[in-house]
């Protein structure tokens, strides 16, 4: 436990912003699930969803979640999974 007043507010500020960064990423990763799923299916209603899924990866890079790059690689591995299914 930390004994200054500074490193006190610090402690219930990093408590709030892991729970908000659990938040974005959950919601991240349970969209990319759901859609790698239906992919594996070889669902066609896929694309429908996909808007949501490029929105929770956007919005987990925009809160710095995750790196940008990093969004862009999972964006594109998507896509690319996605424009691949006959």
């Amino acid at each position: 436990m930390p004994n200054k007043k500074s490193a006190k507010k610090e402690l219930r500020k990093n408590v709030k912003q892991k729970a908000s960064n659990k938040k974005v990423s959950t919601q991240m990763k349970k969209a990319l699930k759901s859609n790698f799923k239906q992919i594996q299916a070889n669902d066609k209603t896929v694309k429908d969803n996909l808007s949501l899924t490029i929105k929770a990866i956007d919005k987990a890079a925009k809160k710095g979640v995750i790196k940008k790059n990093n969004a862009s690689r999972k964006k594109s591995r998507l896509m690319k999974k996605v424009n691949n299914l006959k």
